[in-house]
C-alpha cells in the first residue's frame, strides 16, 4: 500500500513530532498532499529501546487522514502509554519506530477464521474491548488459542471469553515497517 518514500515521511513525521513535544509540549503540524497518507486508516505507532517495548498507541478506525493519525499516536505512544513514564530526551535517541497501518475490520463468523501472524485481532465482550496486532502473535509464535486468549487477557476478559457467542471477533491486517527497515532501503 505504501511505498518506500511514503513510509520515511510518515517516520519522519512521528520522529519530529515526538522531538518537538518533548521541547517544549507543542504539536508540530504538518501539511501532506499526498493521495495515500491522506487516506483515513487506522494506525499504530510502537516505540522500542534495544528490542524493549516503549509504548504503543494506536487508533483501530481511520477518521483522520494517515499522517495526522500517526503524529498524534506517536505523541501518545512517547508521553501517554499508561504502561510507561514519559519519554526522556535520553531516550529519544534510542527509540525504533515501528508503525503498523491497519486495514479496515473484518467481523469473523468463526474464531477459526483468525489467522495468527496474516491477522490482527479485536474483540469486544460488553464494555471490554481489546487489540492485538498481527506481529504480536508472530514475534511470541502463538497459535490461533493462545492468540485469542492473550486479546481476552488484554481486554479485561477471562481467557476463554472468545469462546463465548456473545463476544465479537473482528480481524485486519497491517503494513509494518521500523524505521531501521526504512533508513536500509
Amino acid at each position: 500500500m505504501l511505498n518506500i518514500n511514503q513510509k520515511k515521511v510518515l517516520i519522519d513525521i512521528i520522529r519530529s513530532s515526538i522531538k518537538e513535544y518533548l521541547k517544549d509540549k507543542k504539536r508540530v503540524s504538518f501539511e501532506i498532499d499526498d493521495e495515500v497518507l491522506n487516506r483515513e486508516l487506522g494506525a499504530f505507532v510502537t516505540l522500542k529501546i534495544k528490542g524493549s517495548l516503549r509504548g504503543c498507541i494506536g487508533r483501530v478506525v481511520g477518521d483522520m487522514p494517515l499522517y495526522k493519525t500517526i503524529t498524534e499516536m506517536g505523541i501518545q505512544a512517547a508521553f501517554y502509554d499508561p504502561r510507561f513514564p514519559a519519554l526522556t530526551e535520553k531516550e529519544f535517541e534510542e527509540i525504533e519506530i515501528e508503525v503498523s497501518v491497519l486495514s479496515a475490520l473484518e467481523k469473523v463468523g468463526s474464531p477459526v477464521e483468525v489467522k495468527p501472524g496474516l491477522h490482527g485481532v479485536f474483540l469486544k465482550k460488553g464494555f471490554n474491548s481489546g487489540l492485538l496486532l498481527p506481529q504480536v502473535a508472530a514475534e511470541y509464535s502463538w497459535d490461533r488459542d493462545t492468540f485469542l486468549e492473550q486479546t481476552c487477557y488484554k481486554a479485561g476478559l477471562a481467557k476463554d471469553a472468545w469462546k463465548d457467542e456473545r463476544t465479537e471477533i473482528y480481524v485486519f491486517s497491517a503494513e509494518v515497517f521500523s524505521e531501521s527497515e526504512v533508513k536500509s532501503e
